[in-house]
């Protein structure tokens, strides 16, 4: 039996913030939220991306917390075509896909796309 029952939050190192809130905020819709000493994260679910931005990382934290340095999957909202028009409607580059891939609970149907750290992030929907 495992000890984790779920995902609360990740750490995300960037370098410019507010190209980096653009990107989580209008290219993939996820809230904006402010906490703590105007910490800064990005919230989807019950999940968020908590916002460190190099150089001025808060401890603790990873033993090399370095920008692009992630390859993120994110289960989508919407069926995965609506995801493609929106990406397309804000001039936002797909890199590969869509493909089929297999994520935690089954098959996926993807496309992957960069961030502005060029963090790799994968969008998805289930197929099964």
């Amino acid at each position: 039996m495992s000890l984790i029952a779920q995902l609360d939050h990740l750490v995300l190192t960037c370098v410019d913030v507010e190209a980096t809130t653009r990107f989580y905020t209008q290219i993939l819709r996820m809230r904006l939220e402010t906490f703590g000493e105007n910490r800064l994260a990005f919230r989807f679910g019950e999940q968020k991306l908590n916002v460190h931005v190099r150089g001025r990382e808060i401890r603790p934290h990873a033993h090399l917390p370095v920008p692009g340095a992630l390859d993120l999957c994110f289960i989508t909202t919407v069926p995965l075509d609506q995801v493609i028009e929106h990406l397309k409607a804000c001039s936002w580059p797909i890199v590969e896909g869509p493909v089929e891939r297999t994520g935690a609970t089954g098959r996926l149907r993807s496309v992957y796309l960069r961030d502005p750290d060029l963090n790799l992030v994968e969008l998805s929907e289930r197929i099964d």
